[in-house]
């Protein structure tokens, strides 16, 4: 009898400590959200901040050079192509990025005779066997632009060659939605999850 009287005594402490536990962490949550999102007024106000300072007169030269003239008309030739995510030829160019470049893996490719980088996040085994000239099939959702480049960026998601995927990149989107399916968020679970997203 004492067992049993034991046993009922250690799990209502312990079930009352889970439940304390998830009541505090509840009580915290709205401490720790993240902040809201800036207004539209707000965010020009901190664009025209930003545009008095040092980095941003530099930035607003380049934009009106020739330099960044030819970048915004080669990313303006993709647009359509980035917003619906379709298909993009290109050629390969060269297997090297701009000397000083910090992208990461990536090659140059030519797209309706604009030059762009084009870097992945990783550096998959099939991505190595391109050489220059290839004609590739590339789709990303993404294409930015630095000064420091005199190229568009385009992040690269998707990359086929003769008809056989190179490379193919989760969105985080999907990537999220797909441990979320399968688990309810616990401990472990939320580890899955952001392992998978850093790794991604």
């Amino acid at each position: 009898m004492k067992r049993v009287t034991y046993a009922l005594m250690v799990s209502l402490v312990v079930i009352s400590g889970l439940v304390f536990a998830n009541r505090e962490n509840k009580n915290e949550t709205p401490k720790n959200m993240a902040p809201q999102p800036l207004t539209d007024a707000e965010r020009r106000a901190a664009v025209k901040q930003w545009e008095a300072t040092p980095e941003g007169i530099k930035y607003k030269e380049w934009e009106a050079s020739p330099a960044g003239k030819k970048v915004y008309a080669s990313e303006a030739k993709i647009r359509k192509h980035i917003k619906g995510y379709t298909n993009m030829e290109a050629v390969v160019t060269s297997l090297s990025l701009p000397p000083g470049s910090r992208l990461g893996f990536g090659v140059m490719v030519r797209i309706d005779g604009a030059d762009y980088i084009l870097r992945f996040d990783d550096k998959p085994q099939q991505l190595t066997t391109l050489k220059v000239n290839d004609k590739i099939i590339i789709k990303s959702h993404a294409v930015s632009h630095a000064p420091k480049y005199a190229y568009p960026i385009i992040s690269g998601e998707y990359a086929e060659r003769d008809g056989k995927v190179l490379y193919s990149h989760l969105p985080a989107k999907v990537v999220v939605e797909e441990y979320t399916t399968r688990c309810f968020v616990s401990n472990s679970c939320f580890s899955a999850l952001l392992g998978a997203l850093f790794s991604s």
